[in-house]
């Protein structure tokens, strides 16, 4: 079944989907929203397991395009919980009356490139087939969650849960024995609740992350106060950050060049306020091992003084990657949780789980019954969702053989080969390591600009060359080997998901610098870009020449040691 062509295809309504549909909709568009779920939100509607909220402040994570939109919604604590989340999310699309454009309960299985056409045919699991000029992938970073199963789980006769999946009606965990695989963020959020209820938690480790508090509460009326003053000068200092969000950012200080009682007390200042500070105290901390490590002794001290049971705290210490190179959660009374008497911590490495029993799991060393267990297990981060659609190119190559050696795109934003398809804070964007809201925010208007700018031009199509996305992805590479980064399995490495290519997946360079050369590709007549109607080539530059020089702020021994490791890395990758 045909229907009728579109301008721009959407897929997803969270945040980023929700946006472009508004832009869409300024320049006169025709455009539809393709949602598997039955209602708004992306992240915030699919999870909803106990806990869950927001790891940026709520005053940040906010959209900033319409000024009327911020002062009248008005959020009740620092780190706004999903109930909240979602609220907002429907406010702002019943506020612009977007729900009537958006498909619910459907799921897009393909989109191949019609050539002829200049346009995409994108199949849906009713069977309909939409022709669109445009595609834009709004599928989120972390909406996929992992394949991951276990020997005999089919035998389990409790009931499994996923915090991914989270039953709408919620959860009623009282009286019964609860286990849960995996202390991600998702876990240390709903740990602490659900230890509340349930008679006895079991919680299954098998690598510790690092966590700081988020002493969460009201917005103090003061912060308030500030933000309704100006909330335009607010969010435009936090979109002029590294990370979207402002963090309270030391100067040029170094830890390795710090006395040892003024980094305590400077920690012991940021861990009082919580959340993300603590990331921001030292430039050399991200850089340098021998700084980070001053860090992470000091957030093991912290879980020590949490944690009565020595050899408890010892296991929820990390030990095998340095700090911030995971992105660390933000909780609320998580290592406490430990010192409760019905919750146990079982350490995987030591006591490996080997398989699922008809009542519960069994280890190598001891067997457990459970009624109910819950998987915390990840997502398939960045590349998930877009990797599961059939998406087919110019010469037929699907987008997943493209990405076969790690994903490549240029800016995070198209990929060689997939004309007029847009990717929202997709791998090579600063995306995972920032404040998502504002880091989609910049790439919804920058899609816009390249939307308009072909419009007005009378083009058919934009493509970023091969060229221009060899030297990105390259930049991208080089710069998470100047950081600690890589010496870490992580989902930002793809190193959670069986068989998936190692590679950095987010831009490290910060999302200021990230808008900056955004700009300046677009300033020089859309570097890197080759953008045509039918046979006729209207516009070509191969080559992306905008790379951002070496942080000033960063110091000469620290720039050595940086330049050091992404010498390595060209060896290593065999690119000199």
């Amino acid at each position: 079944m045909m229907a009728d062509r579109l301008d721009v295809l959407i897929v997803g309504a969270g945040f980023s989907g929700m946006y472009m549909l508004l832009k869409c909709r300024e320049q006169g568009l025709k455009v539809r929203v393709i949602e598997a779920g039955s209602g708004v939100g992306g992240t915030w509607y699919w999870n909803r397991y106990p806990g869950a909220r927001v790891d940026i402040q709520s005053l940040d994570y906010s959209f900033g395009f319409d000024e009327n939109l911020e002062k009248e919604w008005r959020w009740s604590e620092r780190y706004a919980p999903q109930p909240e989340l979602l609220a907002y999310a429907n406010h702002v699309a019943d506020r612009f009356d977007l729900k009537k454009d958006i498909s619910f309960h459907t799921k897009v299985t393909a989109a191949h490139w019609d050539a002829a056409a200049d346009a995409w045919n994108v199949t849906l699991d009713n069977g309909e087939v939409i022709p669109a000029r445009f595609v834009v992938m709004a599928t989120g970073c972390l909406s996929v969650p992992t394949d991951v199963s276990f020997p005999g789980i089919e035998d389990y006769k409790g009931t499994i849960y996923r915090t991914s999946k989270w039953p709408h009606g919620g959860v009623d965990f009282s009286g019964q024995r609860v286990g849960i695989i995996g202390t991600g963020s998702s876990a240390i959020q709903s740990i602490p609740i659900i230890a509340e209820s349930a008679a006895h938690l079991t919680v299954f480790q098998r690598t510790p992350n690092y966590s700081t508090p988020a002493h969460n509460g009201p917005i103090p009326e003061d912060d308030y106060k500030e933000w309704l003053a100006d909330p335009r000068a607010f969010g435009a200092r936090s979109r002029a950050t590294s990370g979207g969000f402002w963090n309270d950012a030391s100067a040029d200080a170094l830890a390795t060049q710090t006395a040892p009682d003024d980094i305590k007390a400077e920690l012991e200042r940021r861990w009082a306020w919580g959340g993300f500070r603590i990331l921001s105290g030292y430039v050399d901390q991200a850089i340098d091992p021998a700084a980070n490590k001053i860090i992470a002794d000091f957030i093991a001290g912290k879980i020590r003084e949490q944690v009565k049971d020595p050899k408890v705290a010892d296991l929820l210490t990390p030990k095998d990657h340095p700090f911030g190179t995971k992105r660390p959660c933000v909780d609320t009374g998580y290592y406490a949780t430990y010192n409760r008497d019905n919750v146990e911590l079982i350490d995987l490495r030591a006591d490996p789980l080997e398989r699922f029993t008809a009542t519960g799991i069994k280890t190598k060393d001891h067997s457990f019954d459970f009624d109910a267990v819950v998987l915390a297990t990840g997502f398939d981060a960045m590349t998930g969702a877009i990797e599961r659609i059939d998406i087919r190119g110019v010469n037929g190559e699907t987008i997943k053989e493209h990405w076969a050696a790690g994903p490549e795109t240029y800016l995070g934003l198209m990929v060689a080969g997939f004309p007029n398809l847009f990717l929202i804070t997709g791998p090579g964007s600063p995306s995972v390591l920032t404040n998502m809201i504002n880091s989609i925010e910049q790439h919804v208007d920058y899609v816009a600009r390249i939307i308009a700018h072909l419009n007005a031009s009378q083009a058919g199509r934009i493509e970023a060359s091969r060229e221009a996305e060899q030297t990105w992805t390259d930049h991208c590479d080089q710069m998470a080997a100047m950081t600690l980064f890589t010496q870490t399995n992580s989902w930002y490495m793809g190193a959670n998901v069986p068989g998936k290519p190692r590679r950095f997946m987010a831009y490290t360079g910060g999302l200021d610098v990230y808008t900056n050369i955004c700009n300046t590709v677009a300033d020089k007549g859309w570097e890197g870009f080759v953008i045509a109607r039918g046979d006729q080539v209207l516009h070509e530059s191969r080559k992306f020449d905008s790379l951002p020089p070496p942080p000033e702020n960063m110091a000469p021994h620290l720039l050595d040691m940086a330049m050091g490791r992404v010498a390595a890395w060209m060896q290593e990758h065999g690119r000199v």
